[in-house]
Formats: C-alpha cells, structure tokens, sequence
C-alpha cells in the first residue's frame, strides 16, 4: 500500500475549493495546490508578502527573481494581479477576507489543534510567522500532509506535543492515505486514497479514526 503522490494529494485537495475562493498555500506540499485548478473553476490566490492573483511556479530558470511567494519560491502572476504592502496583506487575513488557508503540518490533534512551526528543541525554528495569523483569520483551514513522519510516526494524534500553531483551527486533513474531516466526535473518515484499507490507516493515526459507515471497520 502506498497511497497517494505529492501532487495526487494536491489535486484532490483542489477538487474540493469551491469555484472563486481567495485561497492562501503554505509552504511545503500546499503549494503544489496551484498547479491543480479544475476545469471551469478560478481560484485566487493570495500570499502574505504581498501579492494576490498568483500563479504557479515557473519552468526552472525562467522566474522573475523579484516575483516570489512567501516561502521564496519563484511564482507567476496571472492576468489582474495585483501587489500591495505587507501590511495591507495582514489585514486582509485578519480581517477575515479569505475562504481557505491550506497548510502544512507537524501534528494535528483530535479536536483540530495545529502544529506546523517547530518542534520545540533548542535549534528549532524560533518563530512562528504568518502561520497564525492565517489559523486565527482564514475562514476555513485545510491541512495537506503525508499521514506519517520519516520516522513512521503519526502526524493525526490525541493530543499535540509539539507547540502549537492554533487551538481547534482545522476543518479538513487531506493525506497521501486519506481524507479526514475534524468533527466534534475526533478525526471522522471521508475518503480513503485508492488501494488503502481502513484498518491501514487507523494504524497509522494517533487516535480513533471514525468511519462513514460500519463497513470500512
């Protein structure tokens, strides 16, 4: 069983953005999202430094060096964009001005808690950026990332170790095993990634996996 690839994961992910949503992409898998509009939707995408309407990266050697999203990955700019201070562009997150925010993660809990900054050792990263800001401001958040660490260890856990992003902030986790909606009731199944079994993936979360139905038990 291997589950989904990378870009797999983000195109399933932008099946589900409805059509005209101002969507942010963290750093890391979230940014593959771009390259995954489908057929007769629009997206508008924003980014924290400064710039909304951007597009997906460009052919390797070919991107405008001033032209970056906020992990500093080269990005194009479809037609009608439009760039604005750094200021202007926290104010439109915490304003409440944007539908989805798809990030990366650490460890998400049970009850929607986000950890996706640092580990917490001594030479992690120290700050927490725009991260939370977007969790407290985003109208929904969607998680994008493998189900397990190298390690092996689950990502979807009871309770997060790690310092968190934000309290009770996830909506939906999208991983290369699985889709996962976060409920009042925990972690509860939408869809398994073709050739999983459910009993693969509960092995593999940190915490009761609830099904659709009795018959994926």
């Amino acid at each position: 069983m291997t589950g989904r690839t990378r870009d797999e994961m983000a195109k399933r992910l932008a099946q589900d953005i409805p059509n005209g949503s101002y969507v942010n992409l963290g750093i890391g898998i979230p940014e593959l999202v771009t390259q995954f509009v489908p057929a007769g939707r629009e997206f508008i995408y924003h980014t924290e430094n400064g710039l909304l309407g951007m597009g997906p990266s460009p052919e390797e050697g070919t991107g405008d060096p001033e032209l970056i999203n906020a992990g500093k990955r080269h990005v194009t700019a479809l037609a009608g964009a439009s760039y604005f201070h750094h200021a202007d562009s926290f104010s439109m997150i915490r304003g409440g001005h944007l539908d989805l925010c798809v990030l990366g993660a650490l460890q998400v809990s049970a009850s929607g808690d986000l950890a996706n900054w640092s580990t917490g050792a001594k030479d992690a990263i120290p700050a927490v950026g725009g991260a939370m800001d977007l969790v407290a401001g985003v109208k929904s958040i969607y998680v994008l990332t493998q189900h397990c660490t190298k390690n092996g260890e689950p990502k979807l856990v009871e309770t997060c170790t790690f310092p968190l992003t934000g309290c009770a902030v996830v909506n939906r986790i999208y991983t290369d095993l699985a889709v996962i909606d976060v409920t009042a009731e925990g972690f509860k199944l939408l869809e398994l990634s073709p050739g999983i079994e459910f009993q693969y993936v509960q092995e593999r979360t940190g915490a009761p996996l609830h099904p659709i139905n009795g018959d994926m038990q």
